[in-house]
């Protein structure tokens, strides 16, 4: 995992503190940890992991010591655990804090913990981490308890030695919590920015180069918001009027998104898909981003789509709702396994012009020229970490850049699937202008038959930057998107 996890070389010059901007290198898999650790996970009497503080601990190291990204490991472990919906609340909250703030959390750890914290055994780390979360940012739960929990942990999968430690490692810290030091801002501007807001060097000193260093701060703090959960509303069955009027009534809590007047963002809900607006199709899950993409490519009723990319159907299903469900989208997706998921994103919405199709967006060949061809290209996800904390620990510049390769291949054969006064829109969730200007560019020096159709002249230029769409969480409250309408002219 630390390969996965490492970042450019200047990371690790912070005399002292080698692995917080390292997180989670090859050290913390050896002295045989990890063999312990399957070994604690596979034993039908380690009971202290079937409760929900447990289950984060289980998680937490089953993160550190895998490829896997969070949310699909919390999503298998959820689906077939026993736990109360409250306790299953409580674990998604444990691991998503805990990975959120990981280097703050770490920083403060290491500075208290005697020996080399990085060396330390998964279980014992992600029990401190676990702990320390609740005592830094959750104010509902008393710290002395945080801290028995996961001395529990500890003592019940280890020994006392090592309960001992985390207690006392934890009660130290207790005792000085009002007084933690951090990089000064003085010292490392940047390594304070990294640091107090849980982000890697790589990625503040890239920010702060692009952005200055307010700016930067303040995208990064938006990065780490708890995520909200953004409704667009089906227009083919209802309004957003008679939404909203539900909304009030089931006293959900929600406001209208300031960039797209057909979403509403909700703060607070338990499970989306229970509601009666989604399961009879009126609302779908939709960053307001995306919808704006959608928009800015403006399928006309009767017109020909090829949705390149469309897993699982989200913007094929507004397309579809744009054009009056009338005409015909070939919705197109790589793994098979998927195709299921636009076809009931359909259904559900009640439109039946798409068809889902198995294919490589690099390879797909078609016998009629589309009217749009929408490619909403693989990223980094790099401005979507608020709803996927573990992106910002996972990724290295060199994605970044290997990314932007296969986005221009996508988007070079898109170039031959549209007609002449035809449209390509090409669409990221990133903010890297690597993936995004970057592609863009290249994209029209290699195809001097396309040119950039102003975003400006379809959308609000409060989401428009050079001509094209860019929003960011910080001043949208939207995820950090990117989108591009390129018109074929001969």
């Amino acid at each position: 995992m630390g390969r996965n996890l490492s970042t450019a070389g200047d990371n690790r010059k912070f005399e002292g503190y080698v692995y917080l901007l390292n997180i989670m290198n090859e050290q913390a898999l050896q002295n045989g940890s990890d063999t312990e650790v399957s070994t604690v996970f596979t034993s039908e009497t380690s009971t202290i992991l079937s409760t929900a503080r447990g289950t984060a601990v289980k998680l937490l190291s089953r993160y550190e010591n895998s490829d896997s990204y969070i949310d699909k490991l919390l999503d298998a472990e959820l689906r077939r655990s026993e736990l109360s919906a409250v306790d299953k609340a409580l674990v998604t909250e444990l691991v998503n804090g805990v990975i959120r703030w990981l280097s703050r959390i770490d920083w403060v750890l290491t500075g208290f913990y005697h020996g080399e914290y990085a060396k330390a055994m998964p279980i014992v780390k992600n029990s401190l981490r676990m702990a320390l979360y609740q005592m830094l940012f959750l104010n509902k739960i008393p710290p002395p308890a945080a801290i028995n929990e996961s001395v529990e942990i500890v003592k019940r999968l280890k020994s006392e030695k090592h309960a001992g430690i985390v207690n006392g490692v934890l009660r130290n810290i207790l005792r000085n919590l009002h007084t933690l030091r951090y990089p000064s801002r003085e010292e490392n501007e940047v390594l304070h920015i990294a640091i107090h807001s849980a982000h890697p060097q790589w990625i503040a000193k890239r920010y702060v180069e692009r952005f200055g260093a307010e700016q930067a701060e303040a995208l990064l703090n938006a990065n780490n918001l708890r995520p909200m959960l953004t409704l667009r509303v089906n227009t083919l069955k209802t309004t957003i009027e008679e939404v909203v009027r539900v909304l009030v009534e089931a006293d959900i809590k929600h406001e209208i998104s300031p960039i797209h007047p057909n979403s509403i963002i909700i703060s607070s809900l338990r499970d989306v898909r229970t509601l009666p607006l989604f399961t009879e199709g009126l609302i779908t899950v939709q960053d307001a981003s995306a919808s704006l993409a959608i928009e800015l490519a403006k399928p006309l009723p009767g017109n020909l789509v090829y949705d390149l990319c469309a897993a699982p159907g989200g913007k094929a299903v507004h397309a579809a709702e744009l054009m009056q469900n009338d005409g015909r989208i070939i919705a197109l997706e790589k793994y098979e396994t998927k195709l299921h998921l636009i076809a009931e994103n359909a259904e559900r919405a009640g439109v039946t012009i798409i068809d889902p199709q198995h294919g490589d967006a690099r390879e797909f060949t078609a016998t009629e020229l589309a009217d749009v061809v929408l490619v909403d290209a693989p990223c980094t996800g790099m401005g979507t970490l608020s709803k996927k904390p573990d992106i910002k620990w996972r990724r290295t510049l060199d994605d970044i850049r290997k990314m932007a390769a296969m986005q221009l291949q996508i988007l070079n054969h898109a170039a031959g699937l549209v007609k002449v006064g035809g449209f390509v829109l090409y669409s990221t969730c990133t903010i890297e202008p690597e993936e995004n200007e970057g592609v863009v560019s290249l994209f029209l020096e290699k195809n001097p038959n396309f040119s950039t159709d102003p975003a400006e002249n379809f959308l609000d230029p409060a989401v428009c930057v050079n001509g094209f769409m860019q929003t960011f969480p910080h001043k949208h409250k939207s995820d950090g998107a990117f989108a591009a309408r390129l018109k074929r002219n001969s």
